[in-house]
């Protein structure tokens, strides 16, 4: 157990989990719309047990922790202490939500405890999709029902591809990663998904587009605003790690490359910018 998902876990312990809790409520602010559409995929009743897979600072989970009510369940986990950290704070005292610092791919779960496993933008990440898959559909109740929420491809996600696109030129190219690789782009391809859950032991899977406006960044004025989203995207996710080890002139030039892009969308106090991202949902086969 110990030996699965080495890289994420290290991350998320570290600098990444701590970048994320400084910008948790721009975060969650940008994923809200896409947590919401998975929620009404899932469709929790009064009274489920749900297990809120990667759940990070814990906004699913209360938004599902609402829908289940005080006779549900919801169980949240993630590997980033940090983020457990921060949900555990901002949980209030009577929501019937949990967390839990835990990989859901490993670790020993109920067996056939919940009806819905849920996620919001926190499955694209198993060094063992696969095996993750099917290590957590052993936590579902017989007809048991999945619903997440995943990230398509980098090139149909402005949030990603206008600031990698406006570095180039600036930084040196590297080789591309692989499509498949953990990350937050390996179920781009719809096809992919659909074979993981069905050797995962899933049934009655169905994979719809959802596209929506991401607000990005915050201020009170639109300069603040712009400068607040080059500022995170600076510091979060794939244009970050490109510019880890970047001299300083050639970070300043990307950001200012950025910043001409990002002034190009539209927005007053945040910047808005295309998101596309899959619906996924499935059973749990009853026998």
């Amino acid at each position: 157990m110990a030996e699965k998902n080495v890289y994420q876990v290290a991350d998320w312990n570290g600098p990444g989990g701590e970048r994320w809790v400084a910008y948790q409520a721009r975060l969650d602010a940008m994923m809200a719309v896409f947590g919401q559409a998975a929620i009404e995929a899932a469709a929790p009743a009064t009274g489920e047990r749900v297990l809120d897979i990667g759940c990070g600072a814990g906004a699913s989970s209360l938004d599902l922790a609402a829908r289940v009510g005080a006779g549900g369940q919801v169980l949240g986990v993630d590997i980033s202490e940090p983020l457990i950290d921060r949900a555990r704070v901002l949980a209030p005292q009577d929501t019937p939500a949990r967390f839990q610092v835990a990989d859901a791919s490993s670790t020993e779960l109920p067996e056939g405890a919940f009806d819905i496993l849920f996620s919001r933008f926190g499955v694209m990440f198993f060094d063992d999709p696969t095996g993750a898959f099917a290590h957590m559909r052993r936590a579902l109740k017989p007809g048991g029902r999945i619903a997440f929420v995943c990230w398509r491809g980098m090139a149909e996600n402005d949030w990603v591809r206008l600031p990698m696109g406006a570095i180039k030129g600036i930084v040196p190219p590297t080789a591309p990663p692989d499509p498949e690789a953990p990350g937050p782009f390996s179920f781009g391809d719809r096809g992919r998904v659909a074979r993981i859950l069905t050797a995962a032991g899933f049934a009655d899977i169905a994979i719809a587009p959802f596209d929506a406006s991401i607000p990005f960044g915050e201020g009170g004025t639109r300069d603040a605003a712009i400068d607040d989203a080059v500022k995170m995207t600076l510091e979060v996710g794939p244009l970050a790690r490109a510019l880890a080890d970047q001299p300083e002139d050639i970070r300043a030039r990307a950001s200012a490359a950025v910043r001409a892009v990002f002034a190009d969308r539209p927005g007053e106090r945040s910047v808005m910018l295309d998101g596309a991202a899959w619906i996924v949902t499935a059973r749990n086969p009853a026998n």
